[in-house]
């Protein structure tokens, strides 16, 4: 059997240059507290492959069912079997009821009815014909093929988690990071709010108002940082490394190059056929139809040619005997109750089930590829709108410092214009991440995902992560 044409990124990802990413052995800190850099992405989704117990389990189980194909074969080839017995006899017979007419001494023992026997044989078949056997190859063959791919889905699979979980927990770290500072600025604009209402400058409304909005941002802050423990927990449990993705200020640059998808919607769907979870489809249908033809091969006559030897020793003479025998075997099953029938039509059903499994497979791949492609888009959209929006802020919030340096404006309206900023950087920085995650599913829809995808995944947060992240003093 001809190995399966399988995705090449599963045996990339497994020999990442893990050394030059500065990635440890498991267990050990992959970005330590004073560090500002990312954990490698790329590198985790290798230990990931490495470290999963599923997996490990996915692979022993494809490892086992290869052995399919030795058992099948094994079937074609000569069969030897011994035999050895060992027979005590009471016989109540001819001889016994006529001791008289067996006066010679060799009938002693057959005329006493009491007899000890000892035999041993040797038998080889050779099958000769035998078309069900050699189907059975052939169904063995698929079904390693199929079992190595559900290995290629497992780890795609494995790699998509470790994707989404990376871009929960640095969402989250950021937007606690975001929310700290914005915190500190809601903490000031609250006592400028209490100031001014005990001064008697200021109403109750306000003072409500940005009460209510410093305790919000705490509260987000508190959702932010469990969903960065959790995330974090989901990485260090799927890698089984040590973790640190500490929260920090995203500021977004001028321009965020994210290139949009050049091939078109059609060319996309083509490819599908290229996703594993297709291709195992397809490999079950076959697997299915092998195991059709396999039961018509029941009906068909086995042919076996048979060598054997017997050895005989007995206490009655006229027992004892060495046979040697050759002969071809001819085997036709001509009725069994209509099992066979049965057999042949519950494959043929199982044929048709798999047929439709691999209609409907192809259906969701083509599915995925056109919801994450209008996912990119629309993500792309929203980051430029952010993008002009977040500069537009920056903006105002320069012109607040300003016209707060010249007695035009007070503080209240300083730290509102830096509130607003920072919501509109999480909003950026959620954006990017949902772009990037439709970006690695639609990869995985296509059959793409490999370490070449996720190092580009991995380079887009880099190019965010180098820019400034110090604020601008509250003044």
């Amino acid at each position: 059997m001809s190995p399966p044409l399988l995705p090449l990124w599963r045996l990339a990802l497994r020999h990442l240059p893990r050394l030059a990413l500065g990635l440890a052995l498991s267990g050990s800190v992959l970005a330590q507290p004073d560090s500002p850099a990312l954990p490698p992405l790329p590198a985790l989704v290798g230990l990931a492959l490495d470290n999963d117990s599923g997996l490990r389990s996915r692979r022993l189980d494809s490892r086992a069912v290869a052995q399919e194909i030795a058992m099948a074969r094994a079937r074609l080839r000569p069969q030897v079997s011994a035999n050895a017995a060992y027979r005590m006899s009471d016989a109540d017979n001819i001889y016994t009821r006529n001791p008289d007419d067996y006066p010679d001494a060799d009938y002693a023992q057959r005329v006493s009815g009491r007899t000890r026997d000892s035999s041993w044989g040797l038998r080889l078949s050779q099958p000769l014909f035998d078309l069900e056997r050699w189907r059975q190859v052939d169904k063995a063959g698929t079904q390693v093929d199929a079992a190595t791919l559900e290995v290629a889905v497992a780890e795609r699979d494995l790699a998509l988690r470790v994707i989404d979980s990376y871009l929960d927990a640095y969402q989250a770290s950021r937007k606690v990071g975001l929310l700290i500072a914005q915190r500190e600025a809601l903490v000031l604009q609250q006592r400028q709010a209490q100031r001014a209402y005990e001064l008697g400058v200021g109403d109750r409304i306000n003072l409500l108002e940005s009460q209510s909005r410093l305790d919000q941002a705490i509260a987000d802050q508190t959702a932010a940082e469990s969903d960065m423990a959790n995330a974090v927990s989901d990485l260090e449990r799927l890698s089984g490394a040590t973790l640190d993705f500490a929260p920090a200020l995203i500021e977004p640059p001028q321009t965020l190059p994210l290139d949009p998808e050049p091939r078109p919607l059609n060319a996309l769907l083509a490819l599908t056929d290229g996703n594993p979870q297709v291709e195992l489809a397809a490999r079950r249908q076959r697997v299915a139809q092998a195991d059709t033809d396999l039961r018509h091969a029941a009906r068909y006559p086995k042919v076996d040619l048979v060598l054997d030897y017997n050895d005989l020793d007995s206490d009655d003479p006229l027992r004892t005997s060495r046979d040697l025998s050759a002969g071809v075997e001819v085997d036709l099953p001509l009725y069994q109750g209509g099992y066979t029938t049965a057999s042949i039509r519950q494959a043929e059903f199982s044929a048709l089930a798999g047929a439709a499994a691999l209609d409907d497979e192809q259906r969701l791949a083509q599915q995925e590829v056109r919801k994450r492609l209008r996912g990119m888009q629309a993500d792309q959209r929203q980051l430029q709108a952010l993008q002009r929006s977040t500069e537009s802020a920056s903006l105002f919030l320069a012109a607040a410092q300003r016209g707060a340096a010249l007695g035009l404006r007070d503080l209240v309206d300083v730290l509102d214009a830096r509130s607003s900023l920072y919501d509109l950087r999480i909003r950026y920085v959620e954006s990017v991440c949902a772009y990037l995650r439709d970006r690695a599913h639609l990869d995985a829809a296509i059959g793409g995902l490999d370490s070449a995808s996720i190092t580009a995944l991995f380079s887009v947060l880099g190019r965010l992560e180098r820019h400034d992240r110090a604020l601008p003093p509250l003044s």
